[in-house]
């Protein structure tokens, strides 16, 4: 069977299975980072504060900025 696993919040907003040259620094850096946006996922689901909310959507999307830029640096001279 050709199941697909099921991916994490984290997993899928930094595009873990995406890594055309198979770098394994890449797929470190993707895996921390997924890590650390699926425990902010669970904070932001688990509170009824908007404010802590919108914070943590906030990090949500900075760490996913952060994971883009950190890839582009790692193979930028490859």
């Amino acid at each position: 069977m050709n199941r697909k696993k099921f991916q994490t919040y984290g997993e899928r907003a930094v595009g873990l299975n995406f890594n055309p040259s198979n770098d394994s620094v890449v797929d470190q850096i993707k895996r921390h980072f997924a890590d650390i946006i699926d425990k902010l996922n669970i904070e932001r689901s688990n509170t009824v504060n908007e404010d802590a909310k919108r914070m943590l959507t906030i990090a949500i999307e900075n760490a996913q900025q952060s994971q883009m830029w950190a890839v582009k640096a790692v193979t930028w001279s490859k």
